[in-house]
Formats: structure tokens, C-alpha cells, sequence
């Protein structure tokens, strides 16, 4: 059994999509980032970054119980305990340049452009501008990487696809435009193909019969931008 930690972002939603591709039994626990519940200890045991997603996985190895957190590690777990969606052995190394280029880049530069153009209390035009162009170039290396492919690493879906596809997944708002990937027509396909999945319909059905605060208000903002308030010690 899987023991998901979850809120409806886009690095969880890469989770639920491997979860729901796999088959693997597993129950969703909510945690309301926007009420600070990921700062909680009972949360921070099991992540000490206090950041979603994270699973327990009960059937670990050796069958002992097995915390895993960070998208991209969790991503990489189930692939080897599941021997699935990890792409041929020749194609280890492709399948990590491109996971991580999709964890230390694509995935902070969307964060950071969804954070100055929609949270920050102040608009900042050198700011919005960095990340946006940013994010533009990252699509751009997908883009012309697609060029002529089916999937990012090799002929087979990975939990790379599964990765890009998360934060796709929200470009709209990444970008804040209605068209956000029309300038990127290799990465539109590769991301229309993704999304016709069956299991993309179901990933993203979890969580909708949980209720998340909504409201962005002090409590949200000290919540998930903790550093801004010095006097907040976590």
C-alpha cells in the first residue's frame, strides 16, 4: 500500500498520474498547504522539507516502511520497484538528464513565474519577466527535442513524460495566456498525447472529493511563503 501525501498542485498531480498508470493500491492524505499543514511535525517526520507530494510506501524494501519525498525521487522509486515506465537500460542516462532537467529547471521556473505574476504582493516587471522568458526557453528545449519524437526519452512513455506533464499541465497559468503552447507546436502535440491517457483522467480526479482552502489570505501567505516572515521559525 501507497500512503500518498497530497494537494492538488502540479508535482503531486505527476504522482497521482504514475499511481493511476501503474495500478498500485494506494489512499490519498490530504495536506492543506495553504493552512500550514506541511510545517506540521507529524508531516515534517515524514518530509523535512515540509513540501508535497511524499509517500510511505508499506511494502518497502526488504518489507520494511519506506519514505520517499520530492516528485522526482518518488517518480524514480516506484519506476524500480514497479519495473515499469522506466525507459530501456540503454536509456538510463537520456531518462535522468531529462528528469532532472525537468526537476531543476522547468519545475522551479514555473513555480517562480506562477509566484511574481500571481502571489507576489508586489508586481515586479524584472521578476515576471526573468521567469516567464525562462520558462519560454525550457519549452523551447522540449519543443525542438520533440521534433520527430513520440515520447521525451526513447519510443517508450516514462515517468519523464509523466514529469513534463505535470507542469504542463498548468501552463496556462504559468504563462497567463489562454495559448500557451502554440508557439510550441512539438510540445503541444507531445502534450495532447499525453493527456488523451486514460490515466490522466483519473490523476486528475484525485483529491476532487477533498476540500482544500481555496482562500489567499495571511494565514495562506505565511503558510507557503514562510521565509518572507523572519519572525517564523520552522
Amino acid at each position: 500500500m501507497i500512503r500518498f501525501y497530497f494537494h492538488p498542485t502540479p508535482n503531486p498531480a505527476k504522482v497521482a498520474l504514475f499511481l493511476e498508470e501503474a495500478g498500485l493500491e494506494y489512499e490519498v492524505f490530504p495536506v492543506d498547504t495553504s493552512k500550514g499543514e506541511q510545517h506540521l511535525p507529524a508531516f515534517r517526520s515524514i518530509n523535512p522539507n515540509g513540501k508535497v507530494p511524499a509517500i510511505i510506501d508499506t511494502d518497502g524494501p526488504g518489507g520494511a516502511e519506506a519514505r520517499v519525498f520530492d516528485s522526482s525521487a518518488i517518480l524514480l522509486y516506484l519506476a524500480d520497484k514497479t519495473q515499469r515506465f522506466a525507459g530501456k537500460p540503454s536509456d538510463r542516462p537520456e531518462l535522468l538528464s531529462w528528469l532532472f532537467f525537468i526537476s531543476s529547471g522547468l519545475g522551479p521556473f514555473s513555480g517562480q513565474a506562477v509566484h511574481f505574476q500571481h502571489a507576489a504582493p508586489e508586481k515586479i516587471p524584472y521578476a515576471i519577466n526573468r521567469y516567464r522568458r525562462e520558462i519560454e526557453r525550457h519549452y523551447r528545449v522540449l519543443d525542438e527535442h520533440l521534433s520527430g519524437r513520440e515520447y521525451i526519452v526513447g519510443d517508450e512513455y516514462s515517468i519523464v513524460d509523466m514529469s513534463a506533464w505535470g507542469w504542463l499541465e498548468r501552463a496556462s497559468r504559468v504563462l497567463a495566456t489562454d495559448a500557451p503552447l502554440a508557439a510550441f507546436p512539438d510540445l503541444h502535440r507531445f502534450f495532447d498525447t499525453i493527456s488523451a491517457r486514460p490515466a490522466v483522467a483519473r490523476a486528475r480526479a484525485v483529491g476532487h472529493d477533498l476540500t482544500f482552502k481555496r482562500e489567499v489570505d495571511e494565514e495562506t501567505r505565511r503558510a507557503m511563503f514562510p521565509s518572507n516572515y523572519p519572525e517564523i521559525t520552522r
